[in-house]
């Protein structure tokens, strides 16, 4: 009895602790676990009534549900409950599927756009959630991330297309998994981008063009397309990483303060263009190969060197 008596002491201590804490260093608190978790702890005492409603943290996962009703019903309660006076600095979308998951999933995005977000991630299963060039207008925002997501123009187009034009404070942007449907190219012209990461795109796209002035860490990989091309302008990058299965056509000016690259090529097949590669590189530091373009480079080497041992005539 005294053990158990203790225990229960001991919860009350650890709630009374957590209850004195500040708003904003709980809501960080509930934010690991969820909104609907979050909303369970309402039940704890009068303090915690209503603590959820001025939480900025949403984060929806489709998992926590087993029907389709039960999820809808519960985005909408936690929308009009929440206190509309305390802005959303982030939301985090998991695992939304199926056209239904799309409409659910733009009712949230609306509700945070309307709220001054500040941090997106959205991840799902690939390609149900459709974004059209209308959707962005996000002055706050700094952090995006999509996984799986559907990037689709209003009318097709071979123009370079620029979804993020109106997200100008924007420093951290990653897509990955995405889907491009209806233009040949994608423009990415932010002032104050910091890190780029794309990774495993297909679709329409075949040209990308990157206008950053700030930007220090470009990641590209799972690049298994030989048609792309990377129009990129970021006189300040420090870190380029390349994977793919084939060759990296880049168009650049210069990258001056350009400190490590590594780069993975597959399978390279022109050994000229590797070469231009490391001749636009000629600025970096620390340099990575993979064997497959070292081969290849080499392999021109050889023919030179063999060509000019070559016997001449009389």
């Amino acid at each position: 009895m005294d053990s158990s008596h203790g225990k229960k002491r001991m919860n009350v201590e650890d709630d009374d602790r957590l209850s004195s804490l500040q708003d904003e260093l709980i809501h960080k608190i509930l934010s690991f676990i969820g909104i609907k978790h979050a909303i369970q702890t309402s039940v704890l005492s009068s303090r915690w009534r209503f603590i959820w409603t001025s939480m900025p943290y949403l984060n929806f996962s489709w998992d926590d549900f087993c029907k389709l009703p039960k999820f809808s019903e519960f985005v909408t309660r936690v929308l009009s409950g929440r206190n509309n006076q305390t802005e959303v600095s982030s939301v985090k979308l998991s695992n939304f599927r199926g056209k239904d998951g799309d409409v659910i999933a733009e009712q949230i995005m609306k509700y945070a756009f309307s709220h001054n977000i500040q941090q997106l991630d959205v991840a799902c299963l690939p390609q149900n959630i459709v974004l059209t060039t209308s959707t962005w207008e996000l002055p706050v925002l700094t952090t995006l991330y999509l996984d799986g997501v559907t990037l689709c123009c209003d009318e097709k187009t071979d123009k370079c297309i620029d979804f993020f034009s109106k997200c100008a404070n924007l420093k951290n942007l990653t897509l990955k998994s995405c889907y491009t449907k209806g233009f040949k190219g994608l423009s990415i012209c932010l002032p104050l981008l910091s890190n780029l990461t794309l990774e495993d795109g297909c679709g329409s796209v075949k040209v990308y063009n990157i206008v950053a002035p700030q930007l220090k860490n470009l990641n590209m990989s799972g690049v298994v397309t030989q048609d792309h091309q990377y129009l990129i302008s970021a006189p300040d990058l420090v870190s380029l990483l390349y994977k793919g299965f084939y060759d990296l056509s880049l168009s650049t000016d210069d990258f001056p303060s350009l400190e490590k690259a590594d780069i993975c090529v597959s399978y390279p097949r022109d050994a000229h263009q590797a070469l231009r590669l490391l001749q636009q590189l000629h600025n970096v530091k620390s340099l990575t190969l993979n064997l497959e373009i070292v081969e290849v480079i080499g392999g021109v080497y050889l023919i030179v060197i063999k060509g000019a041992r070559r016997p001449q005539g009389p």
